[in-house]
Parts: C-alpha cells; sequence; structure tokens
C-alpha cells in the first residue's frame, strides 16, 4: 500500500485490489462511464457478473505480470489503474494499462501517481517490457500526461469508436521498459 496526499491535504490511498472490492469496482465503473466519452462504455454499460468478477479479480492477483490498482479515499474509490497481460507465452512481455480516475478528483495528481505505480511495479516483475495503451486522439490531457511519462505513438486507429452519431480515432501508445 501506498500514501499520498491530495493538492488540498487529503490522503489517499493506493492498494491492489482483491475480490472484496469487486462490487465498488463495478459500481465506479458505472459512474465514471457517465462523466466522460474517453472510456470504451459508458454510464451503467460495465456489466459483469459479481461472482465472475471477483474470480476475475483473483486469477489477476496471481499473474506475476498483471495487476489491478485502486486510489482510495475515505473508504470510497476514487481511481483504478491496471495492467493486464497474455498469459501466452509469446505476449508475457505485454501488457495493456487501464486507468480512470473519478470526475470529481481529475487534476489533483491522481492520475499521475497510479501510472507511476503501475510503471514502477512494471520494471520488477521482470516479464513486462512494454506497456501499451489506446486513448481517443482528442483526449489531449491524458495523452500530455503520457508522453511526460515516457510514452510514444505507435499508431492510429481511424474511426475506432463510435459515440453520439461521431466517430473518433484511436492512438496506440507504447512505454518500453
Amino acid at each position: 500500500m501506498k500514501k499520498f496526499h491530495l493538492k488540498d491535504g487529503h490522503e489517499v490511498k493506493i492498494i491492489e485490489a482483491t475480490k472484496e472490492y469487486a462490487q465498488q469496482i463495478i459500481d465506479f465503473y458505472n459512474v465514471v462511464g457517465g462523466e466522460t466519452d474517453f472510456l470504451s462504455f459508458g454510464k451503467n454499460e460495465f456489466n459483469r457478473n459479481l461472482e465472475e468478477y471477483k474470480e476475475f479479480i483473483e486469477s489477476t492477483r496471481l499473474e506475476q505480470n498483471s495487476i489491478i490498482l485502486l486510489a482510495i479515499f475515505q473508504d470510497e474509490i476514487i481511481g483504478i489503474s491496471s495492467i493486464n497481460s497474455s498469459q501466452k507465452k509469446r505476449m508475457k512481455h505485454v501488457g495493456t494499462l487501464g486507468i480512470v480516475v473519478s470526475e470529481k478528483f481529475i487534476g489533483q495528481g491522481i492520475g499521475r501517481k497510479l501510472m507511476k505505480q503501475l510503471i514502477h511495479w512494471a520494471t520488477l516483475n521482470r516479464m513486462t517490457k512494454k506497456i501499451s495503451l489506446v486513448t481517443r486522439e482528442d483526449n489531449t490531457h491524458a495523452i500530455e500526461l503520457y508522453e511526460k511519462l515516457g510514452f510514444e505513438k505507435e499508431g492510429l486507429m481511424k474511426k475506432d469508436s463510435f459515440i453520439n452519431d461521431s466517430y473518433y480515432n484511436t492512438f496506440v501508445m507504447a512505454l518500453f521498459l
């Protein structure tokens, strides 16, 4: 567990997810899905069976090259970040990063802290050599953070998502460890 303070002085904990957080994680994703169009799902679209999601969290914990981190403020999840990796021998070295922070906590440095924690973890696991992510081309705030942390653009997927009657392009980005 790691602790840090927000700009306003409040303490936030970063912990690894356990199955006990499964329902809170599902609920969090269903709320933040309605806060931004930059996610691959919208409000109440993160439909997961609770027992299956508990199993997913626990199986992720057992993988040396995958992790789910939670940012907790006053017993409430305010951010989630993860690296999920294939268990196939040829792809074990690549982890796919995902991150989301609650709208009311954007700009407090939580995203940067979660990203740095994931990158640090990845450098120590002795398997991950590349962290990749996808982000909408117009998500300039996130792209700026990713680039500051060493990610580079690898490609562009055109018309990759369709939201509110509009198509959006998606950047593929990577950090090589």
